[in-house]
C-alpha cells in the first residue's frame, strides 16, 4: 500500500506550504513510504484529487485544498484530521497502516483488543474492572479508618458535645436574666426613693405654714385670756354709760 500526498509545489500560500511540510516531515520521521503528487504541475493529479475527496469533506466552494492524503484509492483526510491523529498518537490508524511492533500505537492497539497484561498473562476487561472496583473499595476503607483516627473524641460524641454546649449557653442565658432582673429592681427602688424625696419637699412648706398659723392663733388667744386692769374696766364702763345716754 502506498500513501499518496497531493500537494502544490508552487502554491503562493504560506499556510499551505507549512501544512505540506508538516505532513511530509512527519511521514519521513515515521519512515512511512509515501508518494508526493503535485497538482500544480499535473492537471490529472488535480482532477483526480478533486474527484476522490468525499463530498462531505469538501469546502463550501467544492474545491479541496492541499495537502490531501490517500491510501491508494481510499481517502484518509486533510491536514486537520492528520493533525488530530498525530495528537492522539493514532497516525497509523489514520493512514490505514498497521503500527510497527514495539511502537506506542501498537501497544495501545494490543491493549484495546486483548486487555492489560500482567506477568505475561492477558487480563480481560471484566477481571480488570473487578480489580479496580476492589482497589477502590480498599482505598475507601483505608480513608474511613484514617478519618476515624483523626476525628477528636468530642466530635465523635457529637450529641453529648452538643448538649454540653447548649447547657453552657443556657447557663449563660440564665445568669444574664438574673443580672437584668437585679438591675431592674435597683432602678425601681431608686425611682421610689426619688418620688419619696420629692413628696417630702412638696409637703414641708405646707407644714411650716400650718405651724405658723397655730403660733399666731395661740398668741391671739393668749392676749384674750390676759386679765383686764381696773383702769381699762373704768374706761369701759364710762363708754358704756355715754352710749346709754
Amino acid at each position: 500500500m502506498v500513501i499518496k500526498v497531493f500537494l502544490a509545489s508552487s502554491s503562493g500560500s504560506t499556510a499551505i506550504k507549512k501544512k505540506q511540510q508538516d505532513v511530509l516531515g512527519f511521514l519521513e520521521a515515521l519512515k512511512v513510504d509515501y508518494a508526493p503528487l503535485d497538482i500544480a504541475c499535473s492537471e490529472d493529479n488535480r482532477m483526480w484529487m478533486r474527484e476522490n475527496v468525499p463530498v462531505e469533506k469538501k469546502p463550501t466552494n467544492g474545491i479541496p485544498l492541499p495537502p490531501q492524503i490517500f491510501n491508494e484509492e481510499s481517502y484518509c483526510g486533510d491536514y486537520e484530521t492528520f493533525f488530530d491523529a498525530k495528537e492522539d498518537n493514532a497516525v497509523y490508524a489514520f493512514l490505514g497502516l498497521p503500527p510497527p511492533p514495539g511502537s506506542k500505537e501498537a501497544k495501545e492497539a494490543y491493549l484495546l483488543e486483548n486487555g492489560p497484561v500482567e506477568n505475561g498473562t492477558i487480563v480481560n476487561g471484566t477481571d480488570d474492572a473487578e480489580d479496580e472496583e476492589n482497589l477502590e473499595a480498599e482505598e475507601e476503607n483505608i480513608d474511613d479508618d484514617t478519618l476515624k483516627r483523626e476525628v477528636p473524641m468530642e466530635e465523635c460524641n457529637g450529641d453529648e458535645h452538643t448538649e454540653e454546649v447548649e447547657a453552657e449557653v443556657g447557663g449563660e442565658t440564665g445568669e444574664e436574666a438574673s443580672e437584668e432582673a437585679a438591675e431592674e429592681k435597683a432602678a425601681e427602688e431608686k425611682e421610689a426613693v426619688e418620688d419619696t424625696e420629692e413628696s417630702l419637699e412638696n409637703t414641708a412648706p405646707v407644714k411650716e405654714e400650718e405651724a405658723q398659723e397655730e403660733v399666731e392663733d395661740e398668741e391671739a388667744k393668749g392676749e384674750d385670756d390676759q386679765p383686764v386692769s381696773e383702769e381699762e374696766e373704768e374706761l369701759r364702763q364710762l363708754e358704756q354709760e355715754e352710749e346709754d345716754e
